[in-house]
């Protein structure tokens, strides 16, 4: 069975800080990328970052680089967003997700197989 359950969001004030994280099933973390997604209401999902295991490497959305950081924890099982420094436009319901195989196209939503529910995060302008 594969699982992914994020936790962390909330409301936050304009520059405040958050932590996402994304508990995984052995089945979806042991695999080589696992990203965050977010999705504003009327918009269409959009990539935020990736982290390409089993390395450090790491890609961000222009909009979120050098606020946002990826990160892994392989002995929790645990991928995790650390947000600084938010905005009005990061308010979306956040998605973490995984995918088995490594594609050059990590930054589309189509291309990846497990999702978790979303956490909800909220900056009010």
């Amino acid at each position: 069975q594969v699982d992914l359950v994020e936790s962390g969001g909330g409301l936050v004030a304009a520059g405040g800080s958050l932590r996402l994280s994304c508990a995984a099933s052995e089945g979806a973390f042991s695999v080589p990328l696992m990203a965050w997604f977010r999705q504003a209401p009327g918009k269409e999902r959009e990539f935020v970052a990736v982290l390409r295991g089993p390395g450090t490497v790491q890609y961000y959305a222009g909009s979120v680089k050098g606020r946002f950081t990826i990160s892994r924890d392989y002995a929790k099982k645990m991928l995790y967003l650390q947000m600084n420094n938010l905005k009005p436009e990061d308010t979306a319901l956040y998605y973490c997700a995984s995918r088995s195989v490594f594609t050059v196209r990590y930054d589309l939503p189509s291309q990846y197989s497990y999702w978790g529910q979303g956490t909800q995060v909220t900056v009010p302008s």
